[in-house]
């Protein structure tokens, strides 16, 4: 669990982050969202130690990362593990190297066992035998699974993934999703990510924060966003007319105020006597 508490940070003049507090939960898929310049990114990065802020604090686990000496800061980061936005592999390594890459960095493993533990996380993300090809001979739905078996390498207790779903068709949006749920379910892992894939929301969003120009907007869960009331939150989620229509009928249906057997002449009336 990662706690953060009255986080602010500040550019010169220029305030990215106002007491913003939150729960991280375990063996949750944690989303943080927002607009472009809502400060998902600036908060990411404090939260894991690349920005200090200048108010605040965050708890690993009940203990507070800015107290932290030299060597708990990297036994800290030994146990994240990080899907970037673009991947971030190497192009002149296979997919074992880039994995081992990690292996090499924080452990004291035998080949042999490296070897075995690459095996081991390409067949959790069903990509078993692919260690010998290059970055360039697989598509874009395979690098981001070699990055989450990168990524969860090292059996991290918390993984983060900055927009894993970037550049991908709907279809294998889901499946990445799908996997890094699949992923903080087995492990009990405490996973963050940071979207602007509102299907990923609806999707694996267990726990969610939305930030609006650098505060806490709402809090909640993807079930919750259903029946939200907060009028920047609905305006970011359901922007378009015809999504708006989907969470009026949604709710229509949790309400059993429809089924299957109306009209669409029939939802239709429904839905004007509610505006």
């Amino acid at each position: 669990m990662i706690e953060i508490k009255n986080i602010k940070k500040s550019f010169g003049d220029k305030t990215i982050l106002e007491d913003i507090s939150g729960v991280l939960e375990t063996g949750k898929c944690n989303l943080i969202i927002g607009t472009s310049g809502s400060g998902k990114t600036v908060l990411t990065k404090c939260i894991v130690g690349l920005f200090k802020p200048d108010q605040g604090e965050i708890c690993y686990d009940g203990k507070s990362m800015l107290d932290m000496d030299r060597e708990e800061r990297t036994n800290l980061r030994q146990q994240i593990g990080m899907l970037f936005q673009g991947s971030a592999l190497f192009d002149s390594m296979t997919v074992e190297q880039n994995i081992v890459f990690t292996l090499d960095m924080f452990s004291n493993m035998s080949y042999r066992d490296k070897k075995k533990r690459v095996d081991e996380v390409l067949d959790k993300v069903e990509l078993k035998g692919s260690n010998k090809k290059f970055p360039a001979e697989v598509s874009g739905g395979m690098k981001k699974r070699v990055g989450i078996a990168r990524a969860i390498v090292l059996n991290p207790k918390y993984l983060f993934c900055d927009e894993p779903n970037s550049g991908l068709d709907p279809q294998t949006s889901l499946v990445i999703d799908k996997l890094i749920r699949d992923i903080t379910n087995e492990y009990n892992i405490t996973t963050v990510v940071v979207t602007h894939d509102m299907n990923s929301v609806m999707e694996i969003g267990d726990n969610i924060l939305y930030l609006y120009q650098g505060r806490k907007e709402w809090e909640g869960s993807n079930k919750d966003i259903i029946f939200s009331k907060n009028e920047k939150l609905n305006e970011f989620i359901f922007a378009s007319e015809f999504l708006k229509g989907a969470k009026e009928i949604r709710m229509l249906e949790v309400q059993g105020k429809i089924d299957e057997d109306h009209s669409i002449e029939d939802i239709e009336n429904l839905l004007n006597d509610n505006k």
